[in-house]
């Protein structure tokens, strides 16, 4: 897997948790790319290295709209995956089992889409909290302030994505995959890992 965040990345942990729990036994190799210009600019080159080095599938995952986006470029998924497209054309691996995953929003949207885990891993025993969305979770505007929001009001803690955000997945109780699915950047990476 491909990424646009650092090497211990809250995208790298929770990713390589859901493909543990998604194919147990599954080795996961992940590469990280810092940013979003840079994916755009390395991921073709870097995916070409890891099917060389006997990876069976690569997916490049990504935030349409990152917390420390680009100020130069407005958001178009159509315009990030055609110059991802034309730069796996060009190091030859337009047929290759190369994927494309941009999540819509960022990251975050997969944490709200189980509105129930979410409350229960903001609950304590004596302070109950019920997590609130309306509407599918990558139609949700800005969840990771939403997430800093409830974070604060429910523990009183800023919200740490390298952190929270496996915690949050990782939680007490079993994923729920149908709620997770709700999110239909999740349920493309489901798709493109298990394929």
């Amino acid at each position: 897997m491909i990424f646009e965040c650092g090497p211990k990345g809250a995208d790298v942990q929770v990713c390589e948790y859901l493909a543990g729990e998604l194919l147990p036994g599954v080795r996961v190799k992940s590469e990280t790319l810092d940013d979003k210009p840079n994916l755009l600019a390395n991921a073709a080159a870097v995916a070409k290295n890891l099917l060389a080095d006997g990876c069976e599938r690569v997916l490049i995952i990504w935030d349409l709209r990152p917390a420390w986006p680009d100020t130069k470029l407005k958001p178009c998924r159509a315009a990030e995956r055609q110059t991802l497209l034309d730069s796996l054309a060009k190091e030859g691996l337009q047929n290759a089992p190369v994927y494309l995953v941009c999540v819509e929003q960022e990251f975050e949207s997969w944490l709200i889409a189980d509105k129930s885990r979410l409350s229960a891993f903001l609950s304590t025993a004596t302070r109950p909290y019920k997590f609130q969305i309306s509407g599918p979770p990558d139609r949700v505007q800005n969840p990771k302030s939403i997430l800093m929001k409830s974070f604060m009001t429910a523990r009183g803690k800023v919200y740490v994505d390298r952190q929270h955000a496996i915690q949050v997945m990782r939680g007490d109780q079993p994923l729920n995959w149908k709620k997770l699915r709700r999110s239909e950047s999740f349920a493309r990476f489901e798709a493109k890992l298990t394929a």
